[in-house]
Order: C-alpha cells, then sequence, then structure tokens
C-alpha cells in the first residue's frame, strides 16, 4: 500500500476528486494548508496598501492506494492538478506497512 499526499492549489480541488473517483479511488482526507515553496509567497495590495504573503494558501489531499494503484493515482494528480504556472504543488508517495478498518477489524488492502 501507499500512502500519496499531494499540495494543491485550492481551485483545483473539485476537478482533482472526480478524475480520483473516476479512476477508482475510493476515498481521500482534504485539509486546508498554508506553506510556501520557491516563490517565497507574494505581495499583495489591499485598500491601497501593499503587504507580503508569507504563506499560500493551498489544499493537501491524503490517500492510501493498493500498491497497484499508486502509479496512475500520481499521474492522475499530477495531470489534473497542473496549471502550468508556480505554486502547482506537490506530491509524495510513501510506504504504507498496515492498515485496518476500525468498524469491521479488516486490515491491509481490504481495509481500504
Amino acid at each position: 500500500m501507499k500512502l500519496i499526499i499531494a499540495v494543491i492549489k485550492p481551485f483545483k480541488l473539485e476537478e482533482v476528486r472526480e478524475a480520483l473517483t473516476a479512476i477508482g479511488v475510493q476515498g481521500l482526507m482534504v485539509s486546508e494548508v498554508k506553506g510556501y515553496g520557491r516563490q517565497s509567497g507574494h505581495t499583495e495590495i489591499y485598500r491601497g496598501a501593499e503587504y507580503v504573503v508569507n504563506f499560500v494558501p493551498k489544499v493537501k489531499l491524503e490517500l492510501v492506494v493498493p500498491d497497484t494503484l499508486a502509479a496512475q493515482v500520481v499521474d492522475t494528480l499530477a495531470n489534473t492538478a497542473k496549471t502550468g504556472k508556480i505554486g502547482d504543488g506537490k506530491i509524495f508517495v510513501l510506504d504504507v506497512e498496515q492498515a485496518l478498518r476500525v468498524r469491521t477489524g479488516e486490515t491491509g488492502n481490504e481495509a481500504l
């Protein structure tokens, strides 16, 4: 099993969710996060005053998928979340040692 963590632009969330559902992803967790990467934030003008925004709002997706689906999920995330502009996000893939569905006690891929 793989844990896939993706940080994307918020307005891409629904499009990404629909694409993941279409390839068979049955669930994911979404968190609203703030951060910065190479762009190191940006400046904005509000009521005539310029100020620096150090942390940019993003959406973090976390999903655990079987090994066989991981590459397709990463490709789908990368293609759907891409705008071609700075700040499109990052995708991380980690190994998952064990999963357990609390309600039924199922483990491994059956718990997904």
